[in-house]
């Protein structure tokens, strides 16, 4: 009997160590994808600005063309984005790129990465 709980002492011994032994295995790859890029990329749109009436803040708009699903002819979808212009360097007709950000405002979620062309 006494050999019979030597063997479940050394199994319970076995398991703890076990469980001790892997959280510090998990812990390491946790700080390092926190210094790498971003799990989710954000999303980076080209559009051609409508409004730059506010202050730090433009309107673009972003033509897309898609297939219509019953027909399938080429359909343009125009979509409007606020985006943040700190420096208010973007006017009506310009061509830019926007990344996507943190919610800036009640509608603005993107801010203005580059100035693609200048309007003519």
């Amino acid at each position: 009997m006494s050999d019979e709980m030597t063997n479940e002492v050394t199994e319970t011994e076995t398991v703890v160590e076990t469980v001790t032994a892997a959280p510090v295995a998990k812990a390491a790859p946790v700080a390092a994808a926190a210094t790498e890029s971003r799990e989710n990329p954000r999303k980076i749109r080209e559009g051609i600005v409508v409004s730059d009436k506010m202050d730090s803040t433009i309107v673009i708009a972003i033509v897309e063309r898609v297939r219509h699903a019953v027909y399938g002819k080429t359909v343009q979808r125009t979509k409007k984005l606020y985006v943040h212009d700190e420096k208010n360097e973007a006017k009506i007709g310009d061509k830019v790129r926007v990344q996507e950000t943190r919610p800036l405002s009640k509608l603005k979620r993107w801010r203005l990465t580059e100035i693609v062309e200048r309007a003519r």
